[in-house]
């Protein structure tokens, strides 16, 4: 890693350390992306044997894919402990940041409002704020806190096999000729769209194919300061005659941006590429291609996402348009991790990974839908507005400024703002809910979210002191059971059945707390380690807090 003349740091290529694969293990993860890597961090918290395998031997900055990371998943970072880390490793200045901007191209015109400027003064859904960091500074951090965690990873190990026996799984992993197999009681496939894993576990998938293809690119640029500025917007959407889609500093001398759409026999030549990225600029420069990796608009996800001991996760389970795969892997993780250390440690039953993909699944087809209807909606767009002219960057003519106020308002009118997309993470048919005799839910929304603290749901969050200290921090990693009520014994209830489990456990009052504005209808809520609601009541049913654990677990 160096640092550059800016104070930036150039996260260029993160090696894989080399261990050696456990002859034994309780958790094998496949896959040494962001996912897997967060999956192991999030394993070796809750007391689990995990080791790390992966067929590569590095990851590199120019091959990262997803940088943007959304209020929900900062949340994930902050309770792995791992937010700070991760905000130290900017690849460029952070002053760059100024959120993501519409223009005709990077030294051209403006088309939507500041987006710095334009926040409202509404509460918010979250006490975090989105975070840009390529996934190579991600896998950097993860792999630092794995190494102080003992967590062997092994790369340049490719998974050739596994058996299912009556207790576990063998892993057959080969390199460089040497075979070892790991005997694991459950295998974690986050290895990519093309996961071996999957195919392996004879998992098919189902969704719409592409019908064509784009490419993202890395282009490196020289000093361009003497026409942008020294810090200028590191994220933009370019609508343009010739280039169109995000273009974004990677460092701060590389970009990505965006080329396409193309046939899908139809191989463009670099040259080609080069052209468009120059467009995206809107000023002559000499661009090195340092990256080209072809991506399509479509949805493609695993019928299961468990199969006996082998679950999937992240790409390997699911990928889809461009826009948030990556922080719905770690939504994965969030998820699967709490629930099989339940499993190894004696504290639920099986049929509890079960949920996982009953939860998981039925949530990423919404997003899935959501992403490939919004990106034609923007290709038909763009199209429309190519057809009716988008006049060139130098165009001061009267019709080129009226032209372009009315392409500013087609995509103000058009602007998707998706707060569903982010926060209402709900688990509406799901075992390990318990659910309300009437539930009256609103239906999905991509572009709606409340704070709503019903089963199944995304406990809202807030602050509970005066200082900064969120409900989440005070969750922690395991159950809690938020009060509002004045029943002790109730509490103590809960307590004890988490006790006689051995499950991490708090009750949190929240009566004359801020937090507790945003818990409505009932004064006690049990919430899961993953800040999902299960439970809420005024009392205890039938069973009391002992079946509605059995539920839960």
């Amino acid at each position: 890693m160096s640092r550059t003349l800016t104070g930036g740091r150039d996260v260029h290529v993160v090696p894989f350390p080399q261990d050696t694969p456990p002859v034994a293990v309780d958790v094998l993860v496949v896959g040494a992306g962001p996912v897997g890597l967060s999956a192991a961090v999030e394993l070796r918290g809750r007391g689990l044997n995990v080791a790390v395998v992966d067929k590569a031997t590095e990851a590199t900055l120019v091959r990262a894919g997803a940088m943007g990371h959304t209020p929900r998943v900062v949340e994930h970072f902050r309770r792995w402990g791992l937010l700070q880390r991760i905000r130290d490793e900017w690849t460029f200045p952070p002053e760059w940041n100024r959120g993501i901007r519409l223009i005709t191209s990077l030294a051209g015109h403006d088309l939507g409002p500041d987006p710095v400027y334009s926040r409202t003064a509404q509460r918010k859904p979250s006490v975090e704020e989105a975070l840009r960091r390529p996934q190579s500074a991600l896998q950097k951090v993860f792999l630092d806190r794995l190494r102080e965690l003992d967590v062997p990873v092994s790369g340049g190990w490719e998974l050739r096999a596994l058996q299912e026996t009556e207790d576990g799984v063998l892993a057959s992993v080969v390199r460089d000729g040497e075979e070892r197999v790991v005997e694991a009681r459950f295998i974690i496939g986050a290895d990519g769209n093309r996961s071996t894993v999957r195919t392996l576990a004879g998992i098919e998938r189902d969704g719409e194919r592409a019908t064509e293809k784009r490419y993202r690119l890395i282009v490196r640029t020289g000093d361009i300061a003497d026409k942008v500025g020294p810090a200028p917007s590191g994220v933009n959407i370019v609508f343009n005659e010739k280039s169109s889609g995000f273009l974004a500093a990677v460092s701060h001398h590389d970009w990505r941006v965006y080329a396409g759409p193309f046939p899908l026999d139809h191989e463009p030549t670099e040259s080609e590429l080069i052209e468009t990225a120059q467009a995206s600029f809107g000023f002559d420069l000499d661009l090195e291609l340092v990256s080209a990796t072809v991506y399509y608009d479509a949805s493609r996800i695993a019928q299961t996402f468990r199969r006996g001991r082998i679950l999937l996760a992240g790409d390997a389970a699911h990928v889809r348009t461009p826009g948030g795969n990556l922080g719905e892997g770690f939504g994965d993780v969030v998820n699967l991790g709490w629930k099989l250390a339940a499993v190894l440690q004696n504290q639920a039953s099986d049929g509890l990974l079960d949920s996982y993909d009953e939860e998981r699944r039925r949530h990423n087809w919404r997003i899935a839908d959501h992403a490939l209807e919004r990106s034609r909606r923007s290709r038909a767009t763009l199209a429309e507005l190519r057809a009716e002219g988008i006049p060139a960057d130098d165009d001061v003519s009267e019709w080129a400024g009226e032209r372009r106020e009315k392409i500013r308002a087609r995509l103000a009118a058009e602007s998707v703002v998706a707060p569903g997309v982010t926060f209402d993470e709900r688990y509406d048919q799901s075992r390990s809910i318990w659910y309300e005799a009437e539930p009256d839910e609103p239906e999905w929304d991509p572009a709606v979210y409340q704070d709503d603290p019903r089963p199944g749901h995304r406990a809202p969050n807030g602050l509970v002191d005066t200082y900064g200290s969120t409900l989440y921090d005070r969750i922690g990693a395991g159950f809690a059971l938020v009060s509002l009520g004045d029943n002790r014994s109730l509490e103590t209830s809960f307590s004890e059945a988490a006790e006689r489990r051995g499950l991490g456990f708090t009750v949190i009052h929240l009566k004359d707390v801020p937090a507790g504005q945003l818990y409505q209808d009932a004064p006690y809520f049990l919430i899961r380690p993953d800040q999902h609601v299960a439970w809420r009541g005024e009392e205890l049913p039938p069973g009391g807090a002992e079946a509605v654990f059995e539920r839960v677990l």
